[in-house]
């Protein structure tokens, strides 16, 4: 639908269960250095549905980095560096609420971070001041609408809101800690939303979080959270995720 403005450039962050793109056509990989160090992994370019952007494994490929050893500050020094002007974070997540259901798609609006010891801002040195970006949105709403508008396009079924709340990792998490999360309001638990919304943000970048539903969250459902179940459910639920990224760059 090629949905975003002409103008723009187009990044896919890659994480659990997408560490490349199915019949994405590369014409190049970029190592770059940044003023933060390390990407997680070269920055793939090519062509998807038709579409010009720039994919990144945020967890590196292969899957290597675990959430809270990330760089998210050079990842997306780095894109900002290469022109990107949006990004669809694409995640694995579990699911809090009824309605978020493993291996179905949810396009948070809202979230709530619960890392620690992460470098979330650029803004803290005599080169880059402190600064205070404003936060109260923390996925772009366009840019959220386009990739709704996708779905509706792909006839893939989707959460069309929802709050994503942010865990440190790498390991999952207590049955009380989810009980604590739905009572502040989360419907979504992940470890890799946070600090990547809001570096993205504070580089003035377009971001919306594209999340794969898992697994249900502790508690949720009988029994112990296996990695087959996982691995199960991200390979259906990546499966519409990418015909819904299809609809979304694809021109019409």
């Amino acid at each position: 639908m090629n949905s975003v403005s002409s103008a723009s450039k187009i990044a896919i962050i890659g994480g659990t269960g997408l560490t490349q793109l199915a019949d994405f056509k590369i014409t190049q990989q970029k190592v770059l250095k940044t003023p933060y160090g390390a990407p997680s992994a070269p920055f793939t370019i090519g062509e998807f549905a038709q579409q010009e952007l720039i994919f990144l494994a945020r967890h590196g490929n292969p899957h290597v980095l675990p959430p809270h050893k990330i760089n998210y500050q050079a990842n997306i020094w780095g894109l900002k560096q290469l022109g990107v002007t949006a990004i669809i974070a694409v995640a694995a997540v579990g699911g809090i609420t009824a309605e978020m259901v493993p291996a179905q798609l949810a396009i948070p609006d809202q979230l709530i971070d619960y890392t620690h010891d992460r470098r979330h801002t650029f803004f803290e040195s005599e080169e880059y001041p402190v600064t205070h970006i404003d936060f109260t949105f923390p996925y772009h709403p366009e840019l959220r609408q386009q990739l709704i508008a996708a779905a509706a396009l792909a006839e893939v079924q989707i959460n069309r809101v929802g709050t994503y709340g942010c865990t440190q990792g790498p390991r999952l998490e207590t049955i009380a800690e989810i009980k604590r999360m739905e009572q502040d309001g989360c419907d979504l638990v992940g470890m890799t939303g946070m600090p990547e919304a809001a570096l993205a943000k504070e580089l003035g970048i377009h971001y919306a979080s594209l999340s794969v539903i898992a697994n249900w969250a502790a508690g949720k459902a009988e029994g112990e959270i296996t990695m087959i179940e996982i691995e199960q459910n991200l390979h259906l639920g990546m499966a519409k995720a990418m015909q819904l990224l299809r609809a979304f760059l694809m021109p019409h």
